[in-house]
C-alpha cells in the first residue's frame, strides 16, 4: 500500500483497535484463478506474537478456500472511518482558488500465510467467539447453544475455518495531517456541520491532528 510518511501509523495497538472496532475484513487471496476477495468477519487474537492472529470462517460452498497459492501472502483488509473532504471547506478557496478534493480515510493491512482448519472444534468455538462478541450489546444476547446441537453440527459442516497469523501490519490514517491549521479548522467545521455518524467519526480523527 502506498503510504506517505505523514499518514502512515505503526503503532500495533492503534492499528489492533481499528482492526477490532471494524472487524469486517476484505481477504484477499492469490490462485490459479487470479485474485480473490470475500468478505468476513475476523476476530483478532493476541497469541504472544508482535501482531497476532486472525481468525474466521467462510463457506464452504466458497472455492477461495481450496484455490490458494501457500506461498503468496493473504492479506485481510480493515477499513474504518472515511468521508469526502469539499474545497469549500478550506479558506484557500475565497483566497486563491488552488484546492481540490480528496477523500479522508482509515485502513488496516494485515499480510500473513492463510491456514485452512476443517476441525469441527475450532470452527465451533470461532462461531461462539464470533456471536458472543457481537451478541454482546443486545439486552437478551443469542447464543450458539439456543439453537438444536445437531443443527449447529450440520451448519459447522457447511464452513471452513481459515487462521491467518500476521507477519506484517500496515496502517494508513489519511485524516488531512498534511493540512495547515486553518485548512484543518476549516475541515473540522465542515464536518461538524454535516453532522452524520461518517462525518463526526472523521471530525474527531481529524481533531486528533490539530
Amino acid at each position: 500500500m502506498y503510504i506517505p510518511r505523514h499518514n502512515e501509523e505503526n503503532r500495533v495497538p492503534v492499528m489492533h483497535k481499528l482492526m477490532v472496532s471494524h472487524p469486517l475484513a476484505t481477504l484477499v487471496t492469490l490462485g490459479a484463478s487470479g485474485l480473490f476477495a470475500s468478505h468476513i468477519p475476523m476476530i483478532l487474537e493476541t497469541d504472544g506474537s508482535e501482531f497476532g492472529v486472525l481468525k474466521g470462517h467462510i463457506s464452504r460452498a466458497n472455492t477461495q478456500w481450496k484455490d490458494l497459492v501457500p506461498t503468496v501472502d493473504a492479506l485481510a483488509i480493515f477499513a474504518g472511518p472515511q468521508h469526502y473532504i469539499s474545497p469549500n471547506w478550506y479558506p484557500g478557496t475565497k483566497e486563491h482558488g488552488k484546492v481540490v478534493p480528496t477523500w479522508n480515510y482509515v485502513v488496516v493491512h494485515a499480510y500473513g500465510t492463510l491456514r485452512v482448519i476443517q476441525d469441527e472444534a475450532w470452527l465451533l468455538k470461532n462461531v461462539e467467539e464470533l456471536t458472543n462478541i457481537h451478541e454482546a450489546r443486545s439486552p437478551a444476547p443469542w447464543r450458539v447453544s439456543d439453537a438444536p446441537e445437531d443443527f449447529i453440527r450440520s451448519q459447522l459442516r457447511g464452513i471452513v475455518g481459515l487462521e491467518l497469523p500476521i507477519r506484517r501490519l500496515e496502517g494508513k490514517w489519511k485524516v488531512s495531517q498534511n493540512r495547515t491549521e486553518a485548512e484543518l479548522e476549516g475541515v473540522v467545521e465542515g464536518l461538524s456541520r454535516l453532522n452524520t455518524p461518517e462525518s463526526i467519526a472523521m471530525k474527531n480523527l481529524v481533531e486528533e491532528v490539530e
